[in-house]
């Protein structure tokens, strides 16, 4: 996911965790993470809404001064299906191991008898 520099100190800092995307379809998935700047974004949810569904509120969660702020960089693409993506920021070295490495593999425990 790419972010307007204005809003990635807040997201850094963790007063940003969600964000409204006009897509085609996804272009992430829960659980994904996404290199921004030196730390990783991890979504935590993806939901479908609808442009009505913006309010004042959720433009100022998602760091923007007003809904009409909030569509004019949104609106950037020839998408038309509308996004509510929660995530998380990750700074560097919070996960070093790589996403696709992180499971536990359950079934391969030493048992002492």
């Amino acid at each position: 996911m790419v972010f307007t520099k204005r809003l990635r100190e807040r997201i850094r800092r963790g007063r940003i965790r969600c964000s409204v995307r006009i897509w085609h379809q996804p272009r992430v998935k829960v659980g994904g993470r996404y290199p921004m700047d030196d730390g990783h974004i991890v979504v935590d949810s993806i939901e479908p809404i609808t442009i009505a569904n913006i309010t004042y509120d959720l433009a100022r969660e998602s760091g923007f001064d007003s809904v009409e702020d909030l569509l004019s960089v949104a609106r950037h693409g020839s998408g038309r299906k509308v996004f509510l993506v929660r995530f998380r920021y990750l700074p560097p070295g919070a996960w070093d191991v790589p996403a696709s490495n992180n499971r536990l593999k359950v079934g391969n425990r030493n048992r002492v008898s």
